[in-house]
């Protein structure tokens, strides 16, 4: 096992309708991971032989593993530590098969299981794909933490409906245009920002930056800033420290060669 990629909050994440699922598009995160190696662990004995009985195996040879990404910073930390135990006890599971399993733990899971997550839009409450679209456009993310950690609780559904965006995002990234794209993300942040806050910074440093758009964790304290590749401002990263924001990374995401 090399190790699962993380997410770095969503391009868009809200309602598909007033009754409708909660849905989302996930960023992929590379420069985020679960790896082998020594880590607490990030559920209890009794879920992971659960998550383990629903692959159809047993905890024998669950391994040690290490996590880059905070619980409850929106980055997929729980998620993407069961699909590495997953690969390591059950490497012949299907990735629907794990989600089934993070969903029957969880109550609630990203798309971290599949080869390209950002592919799909993702209904987390129910641990199946609503959509498949294209890639989003590549890019280079600035981002951190801001505020207090935010597990998913799977109860909640009190997010923005985005019909909508998901709409516009399906243009957007059918047409590879990356500043719509952005503006989608944006729209969406904003909505969350809206309903569910908390305040941040990231409007302010995105236009000081001239940052395409901004990017958050619907659930959770990442936050960070769209740029096209190759024109992320040198003092980028000094200028999120500044603002507060913890743990700052940047990486490219979006179409992968």
């Amino acid at each position: 096992m090399t190790g699962v990629a993380g997410h770095f909050g969503e391009w868009l994440q809200g309602r598909l309708g007033a009754d409708g699922p909660v849905v989302l598009v996930t960023l992929h995160c590379p420069a985020l991971r679960v790896t082998p190696g020594p880590g607490p662990a990030l559920f209890p004995g009794d879920a992971v032989t659960r998550f383990c009985a629903a692959l159809g195996t047993d905890t024998a040879h669950w391994p040690d593993l290490a996590c880059d990404m905070p619980p409850g910073g929106g980055a997929g930390a729980s998620t993407a530590w069961l699909v590495a135990g997953a690969r390591a006890v059950a490497p012949q599971a299907t990735a629907e098969e794990i989600a089934r399993a993070c969903l029957a733990v969880e109550g609630a899971c990203d798309p971290l299981m599949f080869p390209d997550p950002d592919r799909l839009l993702w209904a987390s409450r129910e641990g199946r794909i609503a959509d498949r679209l294209p890639a989003p456009p590549r890019c280079e993310v600035v981002g951190g933490f801001w505020g207090a950690p935010t597990r998913t609780d799977p109860a909640d559904h009190a997010f923005p409906e985005v019909g909508d965006l998901v709409t516009d995002w399906k243009q957007a990234v059918t047409a590879g245009d990356l500043a719509r794209a952005a503006r989608v993300a944006t729209a969406s942040a904003a909505r969350c920002d809206a309903l569910r806050g908390p305040g941040d910074p990231m409007a302010g440093l995105a236009r000081d930056l001239k940052a395409l758009g901004v990017v958050r964790a619907h659930t959770g304290s990442a936050r960070g800033l769209i740029f096209a590749p190759g024109t992320v401002p040198a003092n980028a990263e000094a200028a999120l420290r500044e603002a507060g924001l913890t743990q700052v990374l940047r990486f490219t995401t979006g179409q992968r060669p």
